[in-house]
């Protein structure tokens, strides 16, 4: 028996080999559980990719009504990110994680059988607006339970799990769409639900109470010089990488290739990072994150500017796996990066503004490839080579400053 107010020794980590622990070993089970519901959403999600035909070929929406929902969806996102952010800060991480994916989950259902025009106009918008409400907590959540040291993992384990579930999901969402597009809506839905609940059953609220917070909000992001220049490096480089998904399948077709060609491409991406990044993360764990961001992008760079070169579907896959390592290193870094800067009590709204990048590229940069495409096939890759070439010189301008924030956070 233990004596009164002694302490009973803590359960031993089960021993993994030495590849497998550098890579998983070490992490809270609360973590686990969050990367568990990460890669259950991401299994079920089939509505995003596949709302333009569901607008087009069932609610008989032309292609410019369609554009302009999307749009309006995009705006969404935008408000998504920033209320996420908030609200993981004042209200609770797991709140708002669990609340954001209820809305989410609910608004699918609803979005799957509403039929008035302005009523489904009305709904991709809400969708739009709850779908990314849980980005920053889930944020949050990792730099709230995982040490500095280990971020760039925590991170790059959520990043593969995520791609791995949307590769996943890519493959059944075209089957199920054959058989009624409910399918899709009714999965999206109950895999956002499996994340909430399961996030609030088994990740306890990170957040320091509201007598222990210091006063705080987004004017105090917006005054962190060194955050909103890292923020802006991360638009430079997410306007390159959403070419993947708007100009490359236009200059693919302008090459004369079919759309399988482009679905060949682009598979060589979700194959590169689920076999690359469980290569690579224990080597980047040990390395400068801000010098291994700059890499990642100027790797982005390079497979984007080669894309000026291609012609044919091997050439382009090509150039997708060059871009695909520099986005496994970008991905395991940019969130710990932007966690290092943040203090405690404002990890949500610092993760909002990260978001918030990627919403406002998703906007921008389709209208900014088409225009840059339609004035020289070349031009749009050699500026994404350049604009990435000067996100990943900021970043390295930038190491000094995200250095010592860090090492004076983590004092």
């Amino acid at each position: 028996m233990t004596s009164v107010g002694e302490q009973l020794p803590a359960p031993a980590e089960p021993r993994l080999p030495p590849f497998l622990h550098t890579r998983v070993g070490g992490l809270p089970r609360a973590f686990w559980a969050l990367w568990a519901g990460s890669f259950v959403n991401r299994l079920g999600t089939m509505v995003e990719p596949f709302m333009a035909f569901y607008l087009t070929g069932v609610r008989g929406f032309s292609l410019t009504a369609t554009g302009a929902v999307l749009a309006l969806f995009g705006l969404g996102s935008v408000f998504s990110q920033a209320l996420g952010g908030v609200l993981a800060d004042r209200v609770g991480r797991r709140a708002t994680l669990t609340g954001g994916m209820v809305a989410t989950a609910a608004a699918m259902v609803a979005l799957g059988y509403v039929t008035a025009t302005p009523v489904v106009v009305a709904v991709v918008f809400v969708l739009g607006v709850a779908i990314d409400i849980y980005r920053p907590a889930s944020q949050a959540l990792v730099a709230d339970l995982v040490p500095p040291a280990d971020r760039p993992r925590a991170y790059g384990l959520l990043f593969w799990a995520i791609n791995l579930g949307f590769a996943v999901a890519m493959v059944f969402g075209g089957t199920l769409s054959r058989a009624g597009f409910s399918w899709l809506f009714w999965i999206d839905a109950v895999t956002c639900a499996v994340f909430a609940v399961l996030v609030w059953r088994a990740v306890p609220e990170t957040r320091t109470r509201r007598a222990d917070r210091e006063p705080g909000g987004f004017g105090d992001v917006l005054r962190d010089r060194v955050a909103v220049a890292s923020v802006l490096i991360v638009f430079g480089y997410a306007f390159v990488y959403l070419q993947a998904y708007s100009t490359l399948p236009l200059a693919m077709r302008h090459a004369g290739l079919p759309p399988q060609a482009y679905g060949l491409a682009m598979a060589v991406n979700g194959v590169g990072i689920v076999i690359v990044q469980p290569l690579t993360v224990a080597w980047l764990n040990r390395r400068d994150a801000s010098r291994v961001l700059a890499a990642g992008m100027g790797t982005v760079g390079l497979g984007f500017g080669l894309t000026a070169l291609a012609g044919s579907t091997p050439v382009f896959a090509a150039t997708v796996l060059v871009w695909t390592l520099g986005e496994v290193l970008f991905a395991a870094v940019s969130s710990a990066i932007i966690a290092d800067l943040a203090p405690p009590h404002l990890r949500g709204r610092y993760g909002g503004l990260y978001g918030t990048a990627f919403s406002v590229a998703a906007l921008l940069g389709p209208l900014g490839g088409s225009w840059l495409l339609g004035h020289g096939t070349w031009l749009p890759w050699v500026t994404c080579a350049a604009l990435c070439a000067v996100s990943g010189a900021g970043a390295l301008a930038l190491a000094p400053a995200v250095r010592g924030r860090r090492e004076s956070l983590t004092v």
